[in-house]
């Protein structure tokens, strides 16, 4: 796909990080967008941005949690109404959230929010609206895995089951359907996309979307990592979880706008595999070079001695 001008997108999580950036870029580049978000007051954002950018095309806005099976089919009716269309030509499955890092310790249903989302919200919308894909003379999905999707950690001592697990399936069922297309529907292509640490709200949005801080459960995160607990109200933890997703946002190596581009870039120039950010590619090489050793504390010692996800495995 060398232009996205005259194209339809459909773009989930389009409130903020690097979903609001997609939207913004491909208005830029002449496509009409349909995004979806949990958060009416996030897309308001991302359309004034828009106006602001001096594009042209249409956005349209659909609040949907993409967990929802039923949200998720009356979005689908709303993008056909809207954009008068029985067709996509893009779908971006962005929307994702981290939380449930123990599968033994950790709220089973804590665990299970963010598999649902994470992977289910790509099942979901892919089921949704891979038939408007098929009826398009040419069309992509672009499925956001991580660079968890290849290496199941954020350190050796810190539990992050339920993210990983969604990612690594995000990226089997990506891969796997390159061969289902080509089978089945030629004109449409697949690509995932597997970001390093990226300047977005995934950590603010995700304790919204867990319902707010768990003050017992980081106190008790925090505790372990040596902080002085003791000594902190309640207050003082909620205000330490907000600065540290405020950090999260801020101190990234790439931003989400540069992430969008080469996500684009990637997508334009038929790569199925699109890595984002140096870190990416280095953990990805680090992993393919000692796949037994991975998950072994000297693996977390080369990886901050090379400079990378510093910020996330000693954070």
């Amino acid at each position: 796909m060398e232009s996205f001008e005259g194209r339809l997108a459909v773009v989930t999580g389009g409130g903020t990080g690097i979903g609001r950036e997609l939207v913004r870029q491909l208005a830029g580049a002449g496509a009409d967008v349909a995004m979806c978000d949990v958060n009416s007051e996030n897309m308001a954002g991302t359309a004034r941005l828009v106006g602001e950018d001096g594009s042209t095309t249409k956005v349209s806005r659909h609040v949907c949690d993409v967990s929802d099976p039923t949200q998720v089919a009356a979005f689908r009716v709303a993008v056909e109404q809207e954009h008068d269309t029985e067709c996509v030509h893009l779908l971006f499955n962005n929307a994702g959230i981290a939380g449930g890092g123990s599968f033994v310790a950790d709220d089973p249903a804590a665990w299970e929010r963010t598999f649902d989302i994470c992977w289910g919200g790509v099942y979901v919308c892919a089921r949704a609206f891979v038939p408007m894909l098929v009826r398009a003379p040419e069309a992509a999905i672009v499925n956001t895995s991580s660079i968890n999707g290849v290496w199941a950690s954020v350190g050796a001592d810190r539990p992050h089951t339920s993210y990983c697990a969604a990612k690594f399936a995000v990226r089997g069922f990506t891969e796997a359907l390159i061969a289902d297309f080509r089978v089945n529907a030629p004109h449409v292509s697949a690509h995932v996309v597997m970001p390093g640490h990226i300047g977005t709200s995934i950590a603010i949005n995700t304790v919204a979307a867990h319902g707010g801080v768990d003050v017992v459960s980081f106190r008790k995160l925090m505790g372990a990592r040596g902080f002085p607990v003791d000594q902190m109200s309640d207050d003082d933890i909620v205000t330490a979880v907000a600065d540290r997703g405020a950090g999260y946002r801020d101190n990234a190596p790439t931003t989400a706008a540069q992430a969008a581009t080469i996500i684009l870039e990637g997508v334009k120039a038929g790569e199925w595999r699109i890595l984002v950010g140096e870190d990416a590619v280095a953990i990805d090489e680090m992993v393919r070079a000692d796949p037994t050793g991975v998950y072994e504390p000297e693996f977390i010692d080369r990886l901050v001695e090379s400079g990378h996800f510093i910020g996330l495995v000693r954070g």
